[in-house]
């Protein structure tokens, strides 16, 4: 059976070779974010899926989800296979990194494992942290019928050849639940700090504005250059020096060099106006971030901290999280803020620190 986002083509050397296919490639390592976020179940995964466009290449029919299963299942997907009981390392491109795959086997083991036993229940934080000492998820399971308490599955056989070791490791989900606050509040800032980012932010998007207007002004000039030499072409036809099979190759040969131009005048004419508006928006969650946090239900704090987080992991009951951009830079700002005195210099300085980090995150 044809394994979905791969396909079998023709090598230099005249052998079969496993290549990605363009029209499913994507959508299965989309699959593989959705679900290994943990929020969602095989038959949801499926109808997403399906919806955006991952169908059975030759009928054209929908998914299952016990295909869905398999394809979550199926390492081939990180670039490596299983031979006789051995990991091998294929030749083939990887559709997810090998941590994603082990995340959604952990979310599939602990949601098959335990669901008698947990019902319909929530866990604000399934498959949301990595155990840093494999890489496996951390899932939630209920205790005694009333304490919900998260662990690593020990899926991969890394915790120090004992994965039982990292399975009997246990932290209540108050404990969790308490890092996550304190972290979100680390961008948090005063209306003073606010102000001063809001007028950077103003400063960047004054750049970033003349960098979309002259990209603009290249592809304009381009297009135009293109038109005259269609034009230029045409009269040359008109009197004979082209013939007209060389005219209507070359004409829409530029036709679709000028359409490429036009899609890029119009991108980055979006850019330039939702480039502010974002950034203010932006500027906002992370200012209430703790605060929407402690009001939500389970399924929606798991939203919000995979929107504002990234690579968290678990060490004996210790969360360590980074922000994802430009979170980070709020939350590295505010700190530095925090040490900028009030002398003369103090408000260039807290600019210096926000423009820095915009501009080394743009080259």
């Amino acid at each position: 059976m044809k394994t979905l986002g791969y396909r079998n083509i023709i090598g230099p050397d005249g052998k079969k070779i496993i290549a990605n296919d363009p029209s499913q490639s994507p959508i299965v390592a989309q699959l593989f974010e959705w679900y290994a976020r943990g929020d969602i179940s095989l038959k949801e995964a499926a109808r997403k899926a399906n919806a955006a466009g991952l169908l059975y290449p030759k009928s054209g029919a929908k998914l299952p989800v016990s295909t869905i299963h398999t394809i979550l299942r199926n390492r081939l997907y990180t670039g490596w296979f299983e031979w006789n009981g051995k990991l091998i390392q294929g030749k083939h491109e990887a559709l997810v990194p090998v941590e994603l795959w082990e995340r959604v086997q952990g979310v599939l083991d602990g949601r098959f494992a335990s669901k008698a036993k947990r019902g319909r229940h929530d866990f604000a934080f399934s498959g949301l942290i990595a155990c840093h000492a494999c890489g496996c998820a951390v899932v939630g399971e209920i205790e005694k019928q009333r304490y919900v308490y998260y662990h690593c599955t020990g899926y991969a056989d890394k915790c120090q050849g004992n994965p039982a070791s990292c399975r009997r490791k246990h932290v209540r989900e108050e404990a969790l639940e308490a890092r996550f606050t304190e972290l979100l509040g680390r961008p948090r800032f005063d209306d003073q700090v606010l102000e001063w980012v809001h007028d950077a932010l103003h400063a960047s998007h004054a750049d970033e504005r003349r960098e979309n207007e002259e990209a603009i002004k290249r592809h304009q000039a381009e297009y135009k250059r293109l038109n005259d030499r269609i034009h230029a072409m045409y009269v040359d036809k008109l009197d004979g020096l082209v013939d007209t099979a060389f005219y209507d190759r070359m004409s829409n040969r530029w036709r679709e060099e000028q359409n490429r131009c036009q899609r890029e005048i119009e991108r980055h004419q979006n850019a330039d106006k939702s480039y502010l508006e974002e950034g203010v928006a932006l500027l906002d969650l992370a200012r209430n971030a703790q605060r929407l946090f402690a009001k939500q239900e389970p399924r929606e704090k798991r939203r919000l901290l995979n929107f504002l987080l990234s690579n968290c992991t678990w060490e004996d009951g210790e969360v360590v999280s980074a922000f994802r951009q430009p979170f980070d830079m709020l939350a590295e700002t505010v700190t530095a803020a925090a040490h900028v005195g009030e002398g003369d210099g103090a408000e260039s300085a807290k600019t210096e620190i926000w423009l820095g980090d915009l501009d080394s995150n743009q080259d």
